[in-house]
């Protein structure tokens, strides 16, 4: 098993009903260690730019809309497996299709605001992080 890092957002939906605490406890407890965290409120280029690969989808403004409309938790995760098992820490982005337990199944409020975004690939993990973090935030 290899050890890699994945990027995980809170998003605004849980950041105003002050979850953060909750979810975090939930990664740590699947055996992801936090390396890098930090509280920030995008701007709508910065949510464009990290979302482009759904510009031509139908639900792209709200999502910028969505991401931009309040403070965000960006965090690099490290672990064993780290983009799997945060995907299934994180459940179903539907949360009527999550498992019990996972943090879209407790504190999502709908399919958009579902609470957390996360890689879905170690390719996309990197390329995220990227974006969101300097090497020397990094702490691991």
């Amino acid at each position: 098993m290899a050890i890699e890092r994945t990027l995980s957002i809170i998003k605004p939906d849980a950041t105003a009903r002050n979850i953060t605490g909750k979810i975090i406890d939930k990664l740590e407890s699947a055996g992801l260690k936090v390396v890098a965290q930090k509280r920030v409120k995008w701007s709508t280029e910065q949510a464009q730019k990290f979302y482009e690969v759904h510009k031509e989808r139908p639900f792209y403004n709200d999502l910028v809309t969505f991401m931009t409309s309040g403070p965000i938790v960006v965090q690099v995760l490290e672990g064993e497996n780290a983009v799997a098992k945060n995907r299934e820490v994180m459940g179903a982005t539907n949360p009527k299709d999550a498992a019990a337990g996972t943090i879209r199944a407790e504190f999502a409020e709908d399919i958009e605001r579902n609470s957390v975004h996360g890689s879905d690939s170690a390719e996309n993990a990197a390329a995220e992080i990227k974006l969101n973090f300097s090497d020397d935030e990094i702490v691991g």
